[in-house]
């Protein structure tokens, strides 16, 4: 099929006001919740949404919004080869990460009702009402990636991020500062284009999904937003959406069909690799959907 510019047009804009506003009102009342909390809210604790809907690359068919419920004095350490806690001076937290989880887990379900929350292996699912949308809520704590060196002030360097632990034991690991002010560099460079296509590419994902298109099942979102920082930025100089779409799509499926021409593609952030076995994604997987975003356009 052929898709139009003005349907392009469309799918490149953001969230209308009204979806907008029940976004806001989901991070402000998460924000209520852990501040009614007698023990949770002298923690030193920060909430603030992360993800597309920080960016402002959400669509209003995945437009949950994710927010982190950030412990801010306990943190997951990644030290340099051959060193150790003792190296930094750091000592072992009062509080473990299940026990911060299910502080967390009563005090949502206090503030919004039992029936309001389910309780994932990564998040917090609030359900929406008519003041609010879904909120995927996430408690972590601080995670510190220490590089070995020491800042002027002779304290130790570290790359400050967020880490949780899953129910199932797996330990996750995030920087959504760095995505967020990598993606804000990179919108401004190209003209405002960056966002505008990440949002076009959602919304195709979107569409070929509900026509059962099988190279498009399990596509994520952030691997969307990270193909699309993969892209040269000399691929957002030309004066439609499709010129646009047809040269990202294009330098990204070249580049995704072998191992070697990837291996160094980063997240947003360029802090953790694209692809590795640890990423719920692979390089061929990515591929197949490119190929198929591109036939489904109609690009010859």
């Amino acid at each position: 099929m052929n898709i139009s510019e003005e349907t392009f047009t469309s799918w490149s804009q953001g969230p209308g006001k009204t979806e907008a506003d029940k976004c806001e009102n989901a991070e402000t009342a998460v924000r209520k919740a852990i501040a009614a909390d007698a023990k949770l809210s002298p923690m030193g604790i920060s909430v603030f949404a992360q993800g597309s809907y920080k960016a402002r690359t959400n669509v209003r068919q995945d437009s949950d919004v994710d927010i982190c419920v950030r412990h801010n004095k306990w943190f997951f350490p990644d030290y340099p080869k051959d060193m150790t806690k003792e190296t930094f001076g750091n000592i072992d937290g009062e509080l473990s990460f299940p026990d911060f989880k299910d502080m967390v887990e009563k005090a949502l379900k206090s503030y919004f009702g039992e029936n309001y929350v389910r309780r994932g292996n990564k998040a917090f699912d609030v359900h929406a009402n008519t003041y609010r949308i879904d909120a995927d809520v996430v408690p972590a704590f601080e995670h510190r990636r220490y590089t070995g060196k020491k800042n002027s002030d002779g304290s130790h360097n570290y790359l400050p991020g967020v880490a949780f632990k899953t129910d199932s034991g797996g330990l996750i690991i995030n920087w959504p500062e760095d995505t967020y002010d990598n993606g804000v560099a990179r919108n401004d460079a190209t003209g405002r284009s960056y966002k505008r296509v990440i949002r076009i590419l959602k919304r195709l994902r979107n569409k070929m999904q509900d026509e059962n298109i099988a190279d498009s099942a399990n596509v994520a979102s952030f691997l969307i937003e990270c193909l699309v920082w993969n892209a040269p930025v000399e691929a957002f100089n030309h004066d439609t959406y499709t010129a646009i779409l047809r040269h990202v799509i294009a330098d990204v499926w070249n580049r995704t069909r072998k191992d070697e021409d990837c291996s160094e593609w980063g997240e947003v952030n360029e802090l953790k690799y694209l692809f590795r076995p640890s990423q719920p994604w692979t390089r061929e997987q990515t591929n197949g959907f490119l190929e198929a975003a591109w036939n489904y356009i109609g690009f010859k």
